[in-house]
């Protein structure tokens, strides 16, 4: 994917609004998250893997807040199933439209339907694989398991979900020390206090964390019966929720 820098928060003409998914962000995303999100990369390739594994023959794949397809094209390349359908979905036209343009570009042969859309509105069925990669944290609090019990709802018996997410974290010493951390990895990667700062504040009030406890009792409520990390980096997580237990050799 083709990328611009991203410098949104950087000079002295640079406006404090909360954070928006617009064409600005959207020219610049690919290289906001590389810079942002320790182990993105790894989260996108590992998903296609999680895809390659978990997704049935005949089902529907959904990718919730799909933002320029980066995961769209990782499960795309490693689903084993022709007769799949890939539903990618975002809210924000300018990213919807920017990963409709990348899966026309991509040469793979599984359907991709990218759709403009509120993720709280999209009917989820005879799913094999949701997933949800760093897009719950931005729907308010009250909203988030609902969304969760439609997606249990529309998953097949087998189905599994994946959900990559920001943390927040109960005990104050493990919060400093993961900031702390999070923060020395933006440095590294050519952000300036200023620009960090700037983007903490844009940030504040749209993307609020949950701690790990509270995602692994709210899939609970959803519905799901057995919940695992599966990576880590700071204090960012991708879970793995099955709709049943899996029947796994021990």
């Amino acid at each position: 994917m083709s990328q611009g820098k991203d410098s949104l928060f950087a000079g002295e003409a640079s406006m404090i609004v909360d954070f928006a998914f617009d064409e600005r962000v959207a020219a610049v995303f690919p290289d906001m998250i590389r810079r942002s999100v320790p182990g993105y990369s790894e989260i996108v390739t590992l998903t296609g893997l999680l895809g390659r594994r978990y997704t049935a023959p005949g089902s529907n794949i959904y990718d919730l807040g799909c933002s320029l397809g980066a995961t769209t094209l990782a499960l795309r390349r490693q689903i084993p199933h022709a007769d799949c359908r890939i539903i990618s979905v975002d809210n924000a036209e300018a990213m919807a439209g920017q990963c409709r343009a990348h899966v026309e570009a991509d040469p793979g042969t599984i359907p991709v339907e990218v759709r403009c859309a509120d993720i709280r509105e999209v009917a989820i069925d005879n799913a094999s694989l949701v997933v949800l990669n760093f897009t719950l944290q931005f729907l308010p609090p009250e909203e988030r398991l609902p969304l969760l019990e439609r997606i249990h709802a529309g998953l097949r018996d087998d189905g599994v979900l994946v959900l990559s997410e920001k943390l927040d974290f109960a005990n104050d010493l493990s919060q400093a020390f993961h900031t702390d951390l999070h923060l020395d990895f933006k440095r590294a990667n050519g952000y300036s206090d200023l620009e960090i700062s700037r983007k903490r504040s844009a940030l504040e009030q749209v993307l609020v964390p949950d701690t790990l406890e509270q995602h692994r009792e709210r899939l609970s409520w959803a519905g799901f019966e057995w919940v695992e990390p599966w990576f880590q980096c700071f204090n960012f997580v991708s879970l793995v929720a099955f709709r049943q237990r899996p029947d796994l050799p021990v």
